[in-house]
């Protein structure tokens, strides 16, 4: 809204794309394909259970940043919200707001509500790697977990207020989900799925640190 005609910006479709372009009154001229990479180089879907007040609002807007590929808002047995679709079109936008205001080529996936035990059926997949953040148990950090990873497609899956049930924990793990550790804190649920995502994207991005 503070562009003015001849001034420069940069358009992006959200699907892979960006232009360097100038304003021209209402409408924009394309000037160059950009060919800059921000995308991360693998899929990377979080799977949340959805945490109380409006937490998940700042969960989509940092991991869209960060570079998430999909978010899936998750029912656990001690979520204590049931969001309404109103609530759903909010995160996707955004989720296409943090995508513009960090330069990424695509926006992330924003998928429908969906409960633990059929989203973590969904997912099962022996091509991806996938992980079910836990606290409490003997479990390998995340970091040396990731360090052995050879899949193209990660999956983290972070849990609600109170933790997860050992029935979820115990059905995770028959999926082919590994139990991990962010560390020896208890960390917010609005916290956690940051935690994860960004020690996932600094493996990714330099898979040299130790």
């Amino acid at each position: 809204m503070r562009l003015k005609t001849g001034d420069r910006f940069v358009v992006m479709d959200g699907q892979g794309s960006a232009w360097n372009a100038e304003l021209a009154e209402n409408t924009a001229n394309l000037l160059e394909l950009l060919q800059e990479l921000t995308e991360l180089p693998i899929s990377i879907t979080l799977m949340v259970a959805i945490p109380k007040g409006n937490g998940f609002d700042e969960i989509v807007r940092c991991c869209t940043e960060i570079g998430v590929t999909e978010i899936m808002p998750i029912i656990s047995k001690r979520t204590l919200v049931q969001p309404s679709q109103h609530k759903i079109e909010r995160w996707r936008k955004i989720a296409i707001e943090a995508s513009e205001q960090s330069e990424r080529q695509n926006t992330p996936i924003i998928s429908d509500v969906i409960p633990l035990r059929d989203a973590v059926t969904k997912m099962a997949d022996p091509s991806r790697s996938s992980y079910i953040c836990v606290t409490r148990i003997e479990s390998d950090h995340l970091i040396q977990a990731l360090k052995k990873n050879t899949a193209q497609s990660i999956v983290l899956l972070t849990g609600p207020e109170g933790g997860w049930t050992s029935e979820e924990v115990e059905h995770a793990i028959n999926q082919g989900f590994q139990p991990v550790s962010l560390g020896s804190r208890i960390l917010r649920a609005v916290t956690a799925p940051v935690v994860a995502l960004s020690i996932t994207a600094a493996i990714i991005e330099n898979p040299k640190i130790e």
